[in-house]
């Protein structure tokens, strides 16, 4: 017959196993832990960019709400609105030399 150490021994080395079993491939295991990591960075990131987008949306909020500062920024910028009594100066680069004048038509 086998002593009671030898079942005690193999009692405890079945609930080792058992443990290990559970560590590396049970619910909440180490690999599943740090998958749940690795989520858990992504989306605060996607939070944090929320949020800073939520920041501004609402200071554009405010901003309409205040007055017509940011409407005619917008208006100005988006759509090239130009006020009365307003002349546009658009300025641009020429990299050559300076063109000359088209010879203008002469009468008969």
């Amino acid at each position: 017959m086998l002593a009671p150490r030898y079942w005690t021994a193999l009692g405890l080395a079945s609930l080792l196993g058992l443990l290990q079993y559970q560590l590396w491939q049970g619910r909440g295991s180490l690999p599943q832990v740090e998958s749940y990591r690795q989520q858990l960075a992504e989306q605060t990131r996607a939070n944090e960019q929320a949020r800073l987008r939520n920041e501004q949306l609402a200071g554009e909020v405010r901003d309409l709400q205040e007055g017509l500062t940011m409407v005619e920024e917008i208006a100005r910028y988006e759509l090239g609105m130009v006020k009365p009594n307003e002349v546009f100066v658009q300025v641009g680069t020429h990299s050559g030399p300076p063109r000359e004048a088209p010879p203008q038509p002469t009468k008969p």
